[in-house]
This record gives structure tokens, sequence and C-alpha cells, in this order.
């Protein structure tokens, strides 16, 4: 009689491995003025990724890596539009994750995420991949469906084979949704010269008319600055449409910026103490690795 093979054991080790080895490249993000999150060792030299908004208002911040070190890091570019920041640790030992170009991702694919959600350090999930992004470029968002809490922001969303293929930045309609990878490494070249809004903004439902409640984008920083502070948009304001149409995604604002050129004007009905009112802005050029705040 053939001996019978223990699918299910090899399954699970081998997935346990690959959990340990997406644990030692993420680390614990510590900035002032922010709740904190995750971040993600992408280059031995240093370089680590998290989200603008786990780093917001603030030129450094503090890492701690798996093995329990910690280090003083400094913001070397933000993109709030993107909601992506570089840091760079000086720190021997760093153990980088394995990047995978999230141009090849494909709807269904098996999904993992690591980070520190609510006070959890190292904490790991798994769903599929909901949506690549990739019909609509790479500055969109991935969306995969598994768990994820406030401190995963800024950590790895990777593949079955512990490849990191973006960085969760929010929960959207119960989903994770993440920068993807292809994004991030244009991002961390340096990018090309566009336009530039600066907000970052998150999802949350708003009541306009009667009990329905809609999408809106609360908006949680303003660059100082920037074309946003100029045409006076407030944090705590809500983008609820561009031009007088709704928002119907969590990265409208962005995508409208993107298809538009410096010197633009992109007009967002804002919901601010109860009323709803248009306001304007003239999009100003901005380098994808210049820091946003």
């Amino acid at each position: 009689m053939s001996a019978m093979i223990d699918t299910g054991g090899i399954l699970n080790r081998d997935l346990a491995e690959v959990a340990d080895r997406l644990r030692r490249s993420t680390v614990q993000v510590m900035a002032p003025r922010s709740g904190g999150g995750s971040g993600v060792i992408w280059r031995a030299d240093g370089v680590i990724v998290t989200n603008a908004h786990v780093v917001a208002r603030g030129g450094r911040a503090r890492v701690e890596l798996s093995d329990g070190r910690t280090f003083e890091a400094r913001v070397t570019a933000s993109d709030a539009r993107r909601d992506i920041a570089a840091l760079e640790v000086n720190a021997t030992g760093l153990r980088p994750a394995e990047i995978r170009d999230s141009s090849t991702l494909r709807v269904g694919e098996l999904a993992l995420a690591a980070g520190n959600p609510l006070g959890l350090v190292g904490a790991i999930t798994a769903g599929i991949i909901h949506d690549t992004g990739n019909a609509r470029g790479a500055g969109r968002w991935i969306q995969a469906d598994l768990r994820i809490a406030p401190g995963n922001s800024g950590g790895p969303l990777a593949d079955a084979a512990g490849r990191v293929v973006g960085i969760n930045s929010m929960i959207y309609g119960g989903l994770a949704v993440a920068v993807p990878s292809a994004a991030i490494e244009h991002f961390l070249r340096g990018g090309d010269a566009r336009a530039q809004l600066g907000l970052t903004t998150g999802p949350v439902a708003v009541r306009l008319r009667g009990d329905r409640p809609t999408l809106g984008l609360m908006i949680f920083e303003v660059a100082r600055g920037g074309a946003a502070e100029e045409g006076g948009a407030l944090p705590g304001d809500v983008v609820v449409g561009i031009a007088g149409k709704p928002i119907d995604a969590p990265d409208s604002v962005q995508a409208a910026v993107g298809e538009a050129q410096p010197g633009d004007v992109v007009a967002l009905d804002i919901l601010r103490a109860g009323s709803t009112v248009q306001h304007t802005f003239r999009l100003r050029a901005e380098s994808e690795g210049a820091a946003a705040a």
C-alpha cells in the first residue's frame, strides 16, 4: 500500500514559513502626531516603505524591527496622493522583502497581509485578491478580501509565496485597499513631474439626501503651501463629488488629478458644517518623490 501524503500538513508548514519570512521584513513605525502603523523593508541598504498618513507631518519616525532592534528613521520622500512614504534607517542585517511586480497579479490569487493591528505585533491574515487595479493603471489600488485593522497601514500585501505586491493603506467596503508595488517602485525612482493637489483622504459614509448613505472622502491632511490649501480645503472636510458628479470609488480624487496636468483646475464638491460648496483648485507640478507635507 502506498504511503498517503499529508498535503494539508505540507500546505500548513509552507504557509507558516512564508508568514515567518513576511514578518521578518515587516516593521513597526511610530511617528509624532500619528497613531503609528507598519512598514516594509524594501531594500537592504535601509529603505523602508510605509503609508504617507502613518508619518503625516513628521520628518522623522521610529522604527522597530522584528528582532526587537529600534532605530530612528528619516522620512526621505512622501506622496500624500498615493499614500506612500519612504524612510531611511542606518542599520545592518536588514532582511528586505521579495518584491513582485503588481502588474502580474491576478484576481483570485491567495493574498497575505502582515502588520501590527490593534497592538498585535506581527499578525498575519489571509484572503484572496478581489481587484488588481491593472485595467486602470499602476497608480490605482489593489483590493483584497482579507481582514486588516488600524496598525496594518503601511504593512505588506503579499502573494502566497510571500512576495510583496503592495502596501496596505485603508479599508473600504470591508476590503483591504493597497498601493501597488509597481506604483511604489516608480515613486522610489523619483517619478516624473505631474499634477499635485496635496490632500490625504479616506472613505467615509455620509448622508446628503434622505437617509441613504453615500460614499465620501474625508480630508485627513492638507499639505502646506499646496494647491488644496490655496483653494481653501480643510482637514475634516468631506469630498462628496467632483465637478458635480458623485464620488464612486475611494481613489476618485486621485484618478481625477492623475488625468490632469499641472495648471489644470479641478472642482471638488466639499461638505462642511452641513453644507456642500464647490471649491476649485489649480493643480501644481510636483515630483512624485517630493515631500507632500
